[in-house]
């Protein structure tokens, strides 16, 4: 586990190691089955707290298929943190990841993210809120790019309108988020043709952040032409994530594991990141 910042996290509101201090831990795939791929997962928990089941149990299988897991452990509104906090320790994950990628033999073209739920959202602020680098920058990891070469959502959080969660929504933007500060938190009216590919899946039925946040944001990638796949199951509750709970390659019933990580493996191999 590594802090994003060595000398703190700019905004930081103190010096807590569980709340105030944003982390990645790292979690590799053996050398020999090693893509050079690499993704930062973003638990969701309503912007209130991490759910492990999807950030390290995502990590490991992420290594299954190659690709190193880079789990995010990013500042929360229960800890008083509210937007553009959440964005920035993404953003900084992103370019930490690139700036590893000899120490971690990654590719820096080769680095996506993926998160459920309230994670998703936070995934999907990455990839429609992004920049270059900073060229003069003295922090050699801001000079560069924080977009995100792929793109992974979990029954995601994606709009921050009428159809929005509004735990999560609250958790980040306040009690009375301004229409402005709304609008550019919605991510599927932030997205561009610079929008990177998407994998999408949810179920029909969950009664915790509605399918709609799927399909509209699905709907803005076909407008800009961006490249995605989107996978919408019949039943399924919120959280679901692999389908196993405390997943441990070579242990777990790979047969538990939810269809929705098969149609991922094979989609990432189309896209150079999976083996």
């Amino acid at each position: 586990m590594i802090p994003l910042w060595s000398n703190g996290a700019p905004g930081a509101l103190g010096t807590d190691p569980v709340k105030d201090v944003p982390t990645l831990t790292v979690y590799l795939p053996r050398p020999e089955t090693a893509t050079g791929a690499a993704m930062i997962v973003c638990p969701g928990g309503a912007y209130t707290h991490l759910a492990a089941h999807e950030g390290k149990d995502y990590a490991l299988w992420l290594n299954q298929q190659g690709i190193a897991g880079l789990v995010l452990k990013y500042r929360l509104g229960s800890a008083g943190y509210r937007h553009p906090v959440m964005m920035e320790d993404i953003q900084r994950a992103i370019r930490l990841g690139r700036f590893h990628a000899d120490d971690w033999k990654i590719n820096p073209k080769l680095v996506g993210v993926i998160g459920s739920s309230a994670g998703g959202h936070l995934a999907a602020t990455a990839m429609t809120h992004f920049d270059g680098g900073q060229a003069d920058a003295p922090d050699p990891i801001d000079r560069l790019s924080c977009r995100p070469d792929l793109g992974v959502l979990c029954y995601a959080v994606i709009t921050m309108g009428p159809l929005s969660h509004m735990g999560s929504r609250e958790n980040l933007l306040g009690k009375e988020p301004s229409p402005e500060l709304v609008t550019l938190t919605s991510n599927e009216l932030q997205v561009t043709k610079d929008t990177p590919p998407c994998f999408i899946w949810g179920t029909a039925d969950d009664r915790t952040v509605p399918i709609a946040n799927s399909i509209m944001f699905a709907d803005a990638l076909a407008k800009n032409k961006v490249p995605f796949e989107i996978h919408i199951y019949q039943h399924g509750p919120h959280g679901q994530g692999l389908g196993i709970h405390g997943y441990e390659p070579g242990t777990s019933d790979p047969s538990k594991l939810l269809p929705w990580t098969h149609e991922l493996s094979a989609w990432l191999k189309v896209w150079h990141f999976g083996r």
